[in-house]
């Protein structure tokens, strides 16, 4: 039997102002030196001011640059600015995190993961996902050494954003059954550890959407740590599966297809009650479930147009078609897809 390396974050930090405590985290963790923040224009103020102050309280030097992009050129640009520093701090949401990772892995550099909003598991993910030629790849990167959740910024977030990282969430449930399949199916690896984590996240999250308000911190902090238990499950499977199954394969599909897709976590909870339908498994929960929360169940509150969700499900097959799901290698016909999206309601 193979040796396997796990790399999990060493320290997790969530709290209401814990990002004022940066500097002193940075510190604890044995860092010195010179600091490259990465933010966005908007996630600056609201959060990356805040602990740049921190770290230069605490002796650091530091040096920031504002991304707009998940994009090639981002991340090349973050890689562009690193030099000798000794550290990365991602300051913001997806795209920040995803490209300061990305950077701070290629430059062989330690990356810290300080969330300003709960959209999705990229939190502590040893994935990026980066936009390429309309869509977005996947890619392989290390995860964070550590992450600092300040719930009271997240708090302040838009709502939506929290109820897209539900979305999230919540599509662990088809991932773990498409990988299953593929297991007996292919005989392909599968960890019943990272499964039962990736689900145990899940059910939790489901069992607690009535509690999942707007502006509450209690909220943010419950959708992050979950946010943050999916990425570790990925990182112990050391493949995105436990998390990423067909449902995202049709998410992906939309990115490519829509004129103007929806949020990812959004697409995903909607193509999880789809198939779950496929799966034989109990759709409707997953769709009453997603309506508490105030997510997205239907193309016309993801404001997609139902001819590009039809078609991004009989697509989303030959998306990442090394991996096998409840889709199979053939897809489903328009007629079947159309189908499908009427009988859950999704159109």
């Amino acid at each position: 039997m193979g040796y396997r390396k796990i790399q999990l974050p060493r320290e997790i930090h969530t709290g209401p102002g814990i990002i004022n405590k940066t500097g002193a985290i940075c510190r604890d963790l044995r860092f010195e030196g010179k600091v490259l923040v990465v933010s966005g224009p908007k996630t600056l103020k609201i959060g990356g001011e805040d602990a740049i102050k921190s770290l230069q309280e605490q002796g650091f030097e530091v040096e920031n640059i504002i991304i707009e992009k998940a994009s090639k050129d981002a991340v090349s640009n973050v890689q562009d600015m690193i030099g000798n520093v000794s550290l990365v701090l991602g300051i913001g949401g997806g795209k920040v995190i995803d490209v300061a990772k990305l950077a701070s892995t290629r430059s062989g550099i330690n990356f810290i993961s300080v969330p300003t909003a709960a959209s999705h598991d990229g939190i502590a993910s040893p994935r990026a996902s980066i936009r390429n030629k309309g869509g977005s790849v996947s890619l392989e990167a290390e995860p964070p050494i550590g992450v600092i959740a300040d719930t009271k910024i997240i708090s302040k977030a838009p709502f939506r954003l929290l109820a897209a990282g539900c979305g999230d969430i919540i599509s662990n449930q088809t991932a773990v059954l498409d990988w299953k399949l593929a297991h007996r199916l292919l005989n392909e690896y599968y960890s019943d550890s990272a499964s039962a984590l990736s689900l145990m996240t899940a059910k939790m999250t489901m069992k607690s959407a009535g509690a999942i308000k707007e502006g509450l911190i209690e909220s943010s902090e419950l959708v992050v740590k979950a946010l943050i238990s999916s990425g570790m499950a990925i990182s112990i499977a050391n493949t995105s599966r436990p998390a990423s199954g067909s449902e995202h394969k049709f998410s992906h599909a939309l990115d490519v297809i829509a004129p103007q897709p929806a949020l990812h976590g959004e697409q995903c909870g909607v193509g999880t009650i789809m198939m779950m339908y496929l799966h034989g498994g109990d759709w409707k929960y997953i769709r009453d479930t997603l309506k508490a929360i105030k997510a997205p169940t239907t193309a016309s509150e993801l404001g997609i147009d139902p001819q590009y969700i039809v078609k991004a499900l009989s697509t989303a097959h030959t998306i990442r078609k090394e991996r096998y799901t409840i889709l199979g290698d053939r897809g489903l016909t328009e007629e079947a897809a159309e189908k499908l999206a009427r009988k859950t309601g999704v159109i």
